[in-house]
C-alpha cells in the first residue's frame, strides 16, 4: 500500500529549488497541501526573491496540486528560522495531537568543517533543538527527527564535480523525509545520514572513562594525564541514548567515592561481584517483549487493593463494571511493567543475580500517557538496578514507567504482625508475587520480622488520595507521577498522605505510623504528581474543584450565609474558555460547569490569570474591576460575598 499524505498540510523551508523543491513536489504528489517557503536569496544569504517560490507553486498546481507561496524575510535561515516555523506549528499539533518534524542538518554541523564556523553552529544547533522537541512531543505523538543529506544544490554545484552531483539528486533523499513523516512512521528523535539512495543511522557512542579522583582528595591535572589513554578507549563503548543515561556515570561515581572510600575503576565495568551481579554483562540489555492483557476484573482487583471500598460512593465508579463512568485507576499503568520485570524475566538477564529476598524499590517515575511490552533494562553498580520500561498498545506508547531498586543486605524493620497482612494479600492478586509480601519464612531471610507491604500498593494509597483531593477521582486529569521509596511498611502501620499543591503539580509527603509508639517516620519523600487541568490547561480549574468540595461538605451552612448564585466567565487569550455557576441560594448549595438552566444573580468575567491572580491576593478585586480586568452583570453588590466562597470556605 502506497503511502498517502491526504489531508496533511506540509509546510516546507527552503524548497524553492534543490532539496526543499524535491521535498515539496513529493509530498504534493501524494496529497499533502504544502506550503512553499523560500526567500529567494542567493547562496551567500543576499537578495531576496518570490521567484523561486511561485516557481514551485506553479509545477505543484500544474500537476493537480495544491500549493501556496511564502517568502517572509522574518523567517531566518537554518536554526532561527527553524524554532521560529515550529514554534508557530506545536499548539496546532497538540491540539490534534499529531505532528512530523523534520531537521535538516549537516555533516558540517556533525562533524565540522574547514571555513564553516557559523554554518556548523546552526545546524548542530538545530540537531539540539530537534532532540528536545523529540522529548516534550512524544506525549502528544509529535516526532522530531533530523536528517543530515548529501544532495546536489546550489550551494554544492560550485564545489563538487558534475559527475558526482549528478549522483546525489535530491529525489533519492526526499523517500525517506516522506516516511518519517508519515503516521505509520514512529521513528523519534533519530538522526540519519542520507544520499545517492543510502541511508544510515547515526547514535551517539561514549568511552567507558576512568575515575581520576579519590575521596577527600583533590582532582589534578595530572591525574587526568595519568589516565588519558583509557578516558579515549572507546573498548566497549557505551551508547548513550538520553540525558539520564548520560548522567547515571556521575551517579555512580559520587556512590563510589561515599561508600567505598576510593574510587579506581569506571562505575559500569567492574567485575561480577560476590552476590553474582555483574554490571558489565548487564548493563544495556533489553528484554523481549511480551504481552499483558487485562480486563475489568484486573482493574477492579488492583483499585480494592490500594484500599478503596464499596463505603465511599466516590469509589464505585473504580470498583463496578457497570458504573457509568467506570475507571481504571490511572496508577495500574505500573502494572504491565511490573509484570513485565517480575515475571521471570528479570533472571534470564546475564549478570544479574538478584535475591529477591533482598529487593527494595527506591524511586518510580510514572508518566500515563492513556492507559495501557517493549522493555530496556540498564544496571548500575553496587546493586542499585534501574529499568526503563515502555508500555504500548499496538504502536501507541500509552505508558512510560522508570524504577531504581536497592538489592540491599538484610535488614532489621520490626513491627507487629496483624490484619494489614491481608492488605498485600489482596494487593499481590494485581500480579507482584514476591513472597517476601506473604510469606514469613521468606521475609525473614530478607531481615524482617513479618512479611512487609508492597511499595507500589503504598503508592497507589497515596495517588489515590490525590487523585480525590485535587481531581475529583476523575482518572483523565491525572498526568505524571514520582516518588522515592525510603522505608517499608510494616503490618500494624497506617498510612496517611500530606499534600499540597503549586500550580498544576501536586506535592506528596507520606507518612506512616505505628499504633503503639505513636511514632512517624517518612515512608515516601519528594513525592511529586502532576493533575492535568482540564479546559485547555486552566489553572482556575483546580479553585472550583476546591470550592466544589468545600459545597458538598459544608453547602447549607454556605447557603444561608452567602444566598446567591454567582457566575464566573473564565477566558484564555481573549477568547470564551469556561463558564462555571456556583449556586449558594438552593438547597445545599451546588458546583456547575458550562451552562446553568437558572437565574444567575451576578457574573463576573475575568482571565484565567486575572481569576488566579484575586484568588491569590496577588490583585485587588476593586482594582481589578476599575481596570477592566473584571467586569460585571447583575448585582455588583453582591461581589462583596465573594470573600466568603473564596476564603472563608476554599481556604485559598
Amino acid at each position: 500500500m502506497s503511502l498517502s499524505f491526504e489531508g496533511r498540510v506540509v509546510l516546507v523551508t527552503g524548497a524553492g529549488g534543490g532539496i526543499g523543491r524535491e521535498y515539496a513536489l513529493a509530498f504534493a504528489e501524494r496529497g499533502a497541501s504544502v506550503v512553499v517557503n523560500d526567500l529567494g536569496g542567493d547562496i551567500k544569504g543576499g537578495g531576496k526573491s518570490s521567484a523561486a517560490a511561485d516557481k514551485v507553486v506553479e509545477e505543484i498546481r500544474a500537476k493537480g496540486g495544491k500549493a501556496v507561496a511564502n517568502y517572509d524575510i522574518v523567517h531566518r535561515v537554518h536554526l532561527r528560522g527553524s524554532f521560529l516555523v515550529t514554534r508557530a506549528a506545536w499548539n496546532h499539533m497538540k491540539n490534534q495531537n499529531f505532528g512530523r518534524i523534520i531537521m535538516t542538518a549537516s555533516a558540517a554541523g556533525i562533524y565540522g568543517n574547514f571555513g564553516q564556523a557559523n554554518y556548523s553552529a546552526a545546524k548542530l544547533g538545530m540537531l539540539g533543538l530537534a532532540n528536545t522537541l523529540a522529548i516534550e512531543g512524544r506525549k502528544y505523538n509529535i516526532h522530531c527527527n533530523t536528517i543530515a543529506p548529501v544532495a546536489g544544490s546550489r550551494l554544492t554545484e560550485t564545489v563538487m564535480p558534475a559527475d558526482l552531483l549528478a549522483s546525489l539528486k535530491p529525489e533519492y533523499v526526499a523517500p525517506l523525509v516522506l516516511w518519517l513523516c508519515h503516521d505509520q512512521c514512529q521513528e523519534n528523535g533519530g538522526l540519519f545520514e542520507v544520499g545517492a539512495g543510502w541511508i544510515g543511522k547515526l547514535r551517539w557512542e561514549r568511552s567507558q572513562g576512568d575515575i581520576v579522583r579519590q575521596k577527600n582528595q583533590p582532582m589534578t591535572p595530572e591525574a587526568v594525564r595519568d589516565k588519558w589513554d583509557k578516558i579515549c578507549d572507546f573498548t566497549e563503548a557505551t551508547k548513550p541514548v538520553s540525558i539520564q543515561e548520560s548522567l547515571q556515570s556521575v551517579v555512580n561515581v559520587l556512590s563510589q567515592v561515599e561508600l567505598a572510600g576510593e574510587v579506581g575503576a569506571n562505575p559500569t565495568a567492574a567485575s561480577a561481584s560476590a552476590s553474582g551481579i555483574n554490571p558489565t554483562e548487564a548493563v544495556g540489555k533489553k528484554l523481549p517483549p511480551t504481552t499483558f492483557s487485562f480486563d475489568h476484573t484486573q482493574c477492579i482487583l488492583y483499585a480494592l487493593g490500594v484500599g478503596m471500598s464499596t463505603k465511599d460512593p466516590d469509589h464505585l465508579r473504580f470498583l463496578y463494571e457497570g458504573h457509568a463512568d467506570f475507571s481504571c485507576l490511572p496508577t495500574f499503568g505500573v502494572i504491565p511493567s511490573q509484570a513485565a520485570m517480575m515475571g521471570g524475566g528479570l533472571s534470564t538477564v546475564p549478570g544479574l543475580n538478584i535475591d529477591f529476598t533482598q529487593v527494595r524499590k527506591h524511586t518510580l517515575n510514572a508518566e500515563l500517557l492513556r492507559l495501557l511490552i517493549t522493555c530496556t533494562l540498564d544496571i548500575s553498580k553496587y546493586h542499585l538496578c534501574c529499568f526503563t520500561v515502555n508500555t504500548y498498545n499496538g504502536n501507541e506508547l500509552v505508558c512510560y514507567n522508570q524504577f531504581s531498586v536497592f538489592v540491599v543486605g538484610a535488614g532489621g524493620f520490626g513491627g507487629r504482625r496483624t490484619s494489614e497482612k491481608a492488605k498485600a494479600a489482596l494487593y499481590r492478586l494485581s500480579g507482584d508475587w514476591n513472597p517476601l509480601h506473604i510469606d514469613p519464612s521468606f521475609a525473614a531471610l530478607g531481615g524482617f520480622k513479618a512479611p512487609i507491604l508492597h511499595g507500589l500498593c503504598s503508592f497507589g494509597f497515596a495517588a489515590r488520595h490525590v487523585l480525590k483531593q485535587y481531581a475529583d477521582n476523575d482518572p483523565s486529569r491525572f498526568k505524571a507521577i514520582k516518588v522515592r521509596f525510603v522505608k517499608p511498611v510494616m503490618p500494624g502501620q497506617s498510612l496517611q498522605t500530606e499534600m499540597w499543591k503549586e500550580g498544576n503539580r501536586i506535592h506528596i509527603h507520606k507518612n506512616f505510623q505505628t499504633t503503639i509508639l505513636d511514632l512517624c517516620t517518612d515512608l515516601m519523600t519528594g513525592g511529586l504528581m502532576s493533575v492535568s487541568v482540564q479546559g485547555g490547561g486552566l489553572q482556575s480549574e483546580l479553585v472550583f474543584a476546591e470550592i466544589g468540595r468545600r459545597i458538598k461538605d459544608l453547602g447549607s451552612e454556605m447557603v444561608k450565609k452567602v444566598n446567591a448564585v454567582f457566575g464566573w466567565e473564565i477566558t484564555k487569550d481573549g477568547r470564551p474558555a469556561a463558564q462555571w455557576t456556583i449556586d449558594l441560594k438552593n438547597g445545599s448549595g451546588s458546583l456547575h460547569k458550562g451552562s446553568y438552566s437558572g437565574k444567575v444573580d451576578v457574573t463576573f468575567t475575568v482571565s484565567d490569570e486575572d481569576f488566579m491572580e484575586v484568588v491569590q491576593g496577588k490583585l485587588n478585586p476593586q482594582k481589578a474591576f476599575f481596570s477592566g480586568k473584571l467586569k460585571v452583570r447583575g448585582n455588583i453588590m453582591l461581589s462583596q460575598k465573594l470573600e466568603v466562597i473564596l476564603k472563608d470556605y476554599a481556604k485559598l
